[in-house]
């Protein structure tokens, strides 16, 4: 299994058959997001929320089947855990809802938190369960910041942390960094690479934080 970071949440991850898919595509927006247009074309979308910068399908060639939903997704033979959540720590009456994606691709479970704003909750951690790799938004503001996403990593205990949706030259305004999760912590890799790929047998036991260089 291939994961290929394009940008902000966006990624795109591609089976050992070919089979691809891309979570939260974005609509680039000057000024506010500047990332490469995305086009890609997958057999699947994932969107977490209805905001533009999360659910732009339009952009996304092939025709894929969009899972937006909470609840299990069977899709193309790949089932989807879609987790209720929310985009803020009140619940909601902020920023709405969020809905956290787990799959499983070549034997590797990947989660993607999407715009998550708060801790898990004992429900939440049980449904979610096993992780080998975690997207994980780590910019605050609009999102968990980086001691909160340390906290939630804590939850999930991953084998792999992919951090996203913080500032770059081209992210939002308004949000951190990557570094501020970084400080302080042991197992950080930084590739220069904006792909890598896991196998089942090769993953690291726990806690190895892998920082993509966005593609687009």
């Amino acid at each position: 299994m291939k994961v290929k970071y394009l940008g902000h949440a966006a990624f795109i991850i591609t089976s050992r058959t070919g089979l691809k898919i891309i979570t939260d595509p974005y609509a680039t927006e000057p000024g506010f997001l500047d990332y490469g247009e995305i086009n890609e074309s997958a057999d699947i979308v994932t969107v977490s929320h209805g905001h533009h910068d999360h659910n732009n399908v339009a952009a996304v060639k092939g025709s894929p089947e969009v899972v937006s939903r909470a609840g299990r997704s069977v899709v193309k033979g790949i089932e989807f855990k879609g987790i209720a959540s929310y985009h803020d720590e009140a619940g909601g009456s902020l920023r709405g809802g969020n809905i956290i994606f787990c799959f499983e691709l070549d034997g590797v479970t990947v989660c993607h938190l999407g715009d998550l704003g708060h801790r898990l909750d004992d429900e939440q951690l049980k449904e979610i369960g096993s992780v080998d790799v975690l997207l994980i938004p780590v910019g605050g503001n609009y999102t968990i910041d980086a001691k909160v996403a340390a906290e939630v990593c804590d939850q999930l205990k991953p084998r792999v942390v992919i951090p996203m949706h913080y500032k770059t030259e081209k992210g939002i305004p308004g949000i951190a960094g990557v570094e501020g999760f970084l400080s302080g912590k042991a197992n950080v890799s930084r590739p220069d690479l904006s792909q890598v790929e896991f196998k089942p047998g090769e993953l690291p036991a726990t806690g190895q934080i892998t920082v993509l260089k966005p593609a687009l």
